[in-house]
């Protein structure tokens, strides 16, 4: 499995808004792009070659709220990006790895994506990102 960089750092945040003024404000940083992917809203933005994402959950049920209920707002996850998401997962699979996802769904910028259980992982979670083509 070839790792090619650190696609982002998400980090589960309360509202939304008052964290992206924070960044732009504080930081300087300037927001790449926003989008929902079901019950979760997220902002990117690009510091070199990787981004900041934050995550704020619309729904009360989700693993974002679940993570903000039990930990507060604060780092959620590290996502690497892949060269080929399917021989990574095979990959890791063989190597023992325990997979949430065991095949590839639909993530942010029309990326392909799986996150790896906490279990093997040191209690981070990871997750694993395929850009599209031209990203």
């Amino acid at each position: 499995m070839k790792i090619k960089r650190v696609e982002h750092i998400a980090i589960a945040v309360h509202n939304m808004a008052e964290s992206m003024a924070m960044l732009e404000r504080t930081l300087g940083l300037e927001l790449d792009y926003e989008e929902t992917i079901g019950s979760t809203r997220l902002a990117m933005y690009p510091v070199g070659e990787t981004s900041l994402e934050l995550l704020q959950a619309d729904d009360a049920a989700s693993p974002v709220a679940d993570w903000i209920a039990e930990r507060g707002q604060s780092l959620f996850h590290l996502c690497f990006e892949v060269e080929d998401i399917d021989a990574a997962l095979e990959e890791l699979r063989a190597k023992g790895v325990k997979l949430l996802d065991e095949t590839p769904k639909g993530g942010h910028g029309g990326s392909r994506i799986a996150f790896l259980d906490p279990a093997s992982t040191g209690n981070i979670l990871i997750e694993l990102a395929e850009m599209p083509a031209g990203h």
